[in-house]
């Protein structure tokens, strides 16, 4: 029998109504001769609703505590779902985290996984039951529970698709699949039957919330077939997989923005080895991710350095500066948080030349101007101001043929 884990976000779980409609989908499964395992958020709200609390009480709280009562939400969700299950006549029982168990590492609100134990999840699908798993939480060390931060569902859905052997790993969500941009800034946006999993990777770095990052990543190692579908419409997908199973590659498959970045030169910064060492070692230091990097060559014994980062990042990015300014010739720091990555993704790019030269071309034809430039061997994104955004979007879809006819 076909094994598949379905996995149902907040806005799919809202309420009532919407859980009893995730039931008939996971009976519709049975029924078709599947063995089920479900993997469910928080109910819509459910977890803001938590965090609000724990910071209520105290800003600087224990993280494990936090975890102990973020990860409620799913609790919840899950023991509905099975009771809405049984309702229906279908047999079925709610799985915790703890109780797998999905063991993560110490890393309390953004755990990651170190292994799963898909015996017991086995057995319960052979026996016919349905397994309803408590997602976005797992069994710290201590026997602590602890969540997988923001996305982290995503991410317990294909652990366990992977534990347990799944044909297939089922994401619905209020999206009916990936498409080539944001279908709200460009409605010819085209959705894509398939995207490598290379693609989706560098889609969902770049700023493309479909699916959450972390979730790729192991999806792609364990070579584990995912499919983002619609909750409330009967349509087809789109399949993340491996390259080899896309026939005919696009040169480029999709265009993502970002508009949660800032942009920090530092000014006459000593031109010296070891300068930009103290720099991004002061940053990483603080927990702040550093994206792109551009510097200057200066002839006067000083340099430039401009690189971006989270826009959340930005007062402990300035902090760690300002205590190593003497450390870096006391160069002046300059900040833009009005600004936004522009990404262009696809593997074919890896035997096309000019893809570089089109961006460019279509973003100079719209007098937009272009900041920073970075490449990966299938992406180019390019920082512009945040005011452009959409204009930039439009251009790239139209400049690549991406545009549905």
């Amino acid at each position: 029998m076909p094994r598949i884990v379905m996995k149902f976000g907040g806005t799919s779980v809202a309420d009532l109504d919407r859980i009893r409609n995730v039931a008939q989908r996971v009976k519709r499964e049975v029924d078709a001769g599947n063995q089920v395992a479900v993997v469910v958020s928080a109910m819509s709200g459910a977890t803001n609703q938590l965090v609000a609390w724990v910071n209520a009480l105290d800003d600087l709280h224990d993280a494990r505590e936090y975890d102990a009562v973020v990860a409620t939400g799913e609790q919840v969700t899950s023991g509905l779902l099975a009771i809405a299950l049984q309702k229906i006549g279908v047999p079925a029982r709610s799985w915790q985290g703890w109780q797998l168990p999905m063991r993560t590492d110490d890393a309390h609100g953004k755990a990651r996984i170190l292994e799963v134990d898909g015996a017991p999840m086995i057995a319960s699908m052979e026996s016919g039951q349905v397994a309803v798993v408590a997602g976005f939480q797992g069994l710290a060390p201590g026997d602590r529970i602890a969540t997988l931060g923001r996305g982290g569902s995503d991410t317990s859905a294909v652990a366990l698709a992977a534990a347990v052997k799944a044909d297939r790993c089922d994401i619905y969500t209020d999206v009916d699949g990936i498409y080539t941009t944001d279908p709200r800034i460009v409605p010819a946006a085209k959705k894509l039957q398939k995207i490598s999993y290379e693609e989706m990777l560098e889609l969902a770095s770049v700023g493309a919330k479909v699916l959450q990052i972390r979730s790729v990543e192991l999806a792609m190692n364990e070579r584990v077939r995912v499919q983002v579908l619609s909750s409330f419409q009967d349509i087809p997908g789109t399949l993340v997989v491996d390259e080899d199973e896309i026939v005919e590659k696009e040169v480029v498959s999709g265009i993502a923005y970002a508009r949660d970045e800032a942009k920090i030169t530092l000014r006459n910064v000593p031109d010296r080895p070891g300068v930009a060492a103290t720099i991004f070692g002061k940053l990483a230091e603080e927990n702040v991710n550093v994206d792109m990097i551009v510097q200057n060559i200066s002839a006067e014994g000083t340099t430039d350095m401009t690189f971006t980062i989270g826009k959340t990042d930005l007062p402990r990015a300035q902090a760690a500066l300002a205590e190593i300014k003497e450390q870096v010739g006391n160069s002046e720091v300059l900040v833009d948080p009005n600004v936004a990555k522009i990404s262009v993704v696809g593997v074919g790019m890896r035997s096309h030349a000019g893809v570089a030269n089109t961006m460019f071309k279509a973003l100079a034809e719209k007098s937009i101007n272009i900041q920073v430039i970075s490449t990966s061997e299938i992406k180019v994104s390019v920082l512009i101001s945040a005011e452009y955004t959409e204009l930039a979007v439009r251009a790239l879809h139209t400049a690549y043929g991406l545009d549905a006819h």
